[in-house]
């Protein structure tokens, strides 16, 4: 059984950092841009609940939320996003370029899926029973490096799970714009069995993602989850080019940590609330205080 409280817990961290992140970005302290992944939280804790050993984690350009979810440290984040030498990698990654034990992310749309395949037959080949996922966007459908990818992936039965957010919105270009057809039948084409996900609650997510990490173990080939999200934030820091009738609509309807927050008794929920608040808090301030500027 699910423990509702941890969920949460890590759900409103997610969301508690990118809050912090977003407010604090307009006093100049970050350097550079970053993509946030408010809304899209339950996507990260839902599948990486099921990581196990040496699986790597493959994310993009919004990898903060799976950062976190894989176990990251939000100081060493915060520092990172600073440029800092305390930072995850040295402050000379930033907001999209990270690296911390078997976590990898890039801004290179595309390219993830490119690392991901790489990553994945090299494990084939170790025959140590470590999976890859990979998380990436729809906006990245564009790029046909993900088909030759898929082929090969496909191909050669790679141990991975492809992870597609799609949050309907590339930047500021809606997905009904940019991407014809079937998502499912992109994946599907290449002969990688594929589920569909239209959900923001992590306790639909969980469930799914365990089943699909289950058979990639046992089988040996690749799987494919396609999550329908919304994205609450803007695309990086303030380009978003909805209207305000809509996000208010994707809040009230799609934000996974009100859908997780309502399984708790109010007073377990703000307690919880007010420790991930401190926490976070007390890593933004010791990211601030640390010897060394911006790279």
């Amino acid at each position: 059984m699910a423990d509702n409280a941890l969920l949460y817990r890590q759900l409103y961290q997610i969301r508690r950092f990118e809050t912090v992140l977003i407010d604090q970005f307009k006093t100049g302290i970050f350097p550079g841009t970053t993509h946030t992944s408010l809304g899209q939280e339950a996507n990260a804790v839902g599948v990486l609940a099921h990581l196990q050993g040496d699986d790597v984690v493959v994310s993009n350009h919004r990898c903060h939320g799976h950062y976190l979810a894989y176990g990251g440290d939000p100081q060493a984040l915060f520092a990172e996003l600073m440029g800092k030498p305390s930072g995850v990698c040295g402050g000379v990654g930033g907001s999209q370029h990270l690296h911390w034990r078997n976590f990898y992310s890039s801004g290179v749309q595309g390219g993830t899926v490119a690392m991901a395949a790489g990553m994945a037959l090299a494990e084939k080949r170790a025959a140590n029973g470590t999976i890859v996922v990979d998380f990436m966007g729809d906006g990245t459908l564009g790029e046909g490096i993900v088909y030759e990818c898929l082929n090969m992936i496909s191909l050669w039965r790679l141990p991975i799970l492809l992870v597609l957010e799609n949050n309907h919105i590339a930047q500021t270009t809606p997905a009904s714009l940019a991407v014809a057809g079937s998502i499912r039948q992109r994946f599907e084409a290449f002969g990688i069995p594929t589920a569909e996900l239209d959900s923001s609650d992590v306790l639909e997510v969980l469930p799914l993602a365990g089943e699909l990490i289950w058979q990639v173990r046992a089988e040996g080939g690749p799987r494919a989850l396609i999550i329908s999200t919304a994205r609450l934030g803007a695309h990086s820091k303030g380009d978003d080019t909805r209207t305000p009738g809509e996000l208010a609509l994707l809040w009230q309807a799609r934000d996974p940590v009100a859908i997780q927050g309502a399984r708790l008794t109010e007073s377990a929920r703000m307690e919880l609330e007010d420790e991930v608040n401190t926490a976070v808090q007390r890593a933004f301030d010791a990211a601030s205080e640390a010897v060394g500027g911006q790279r």
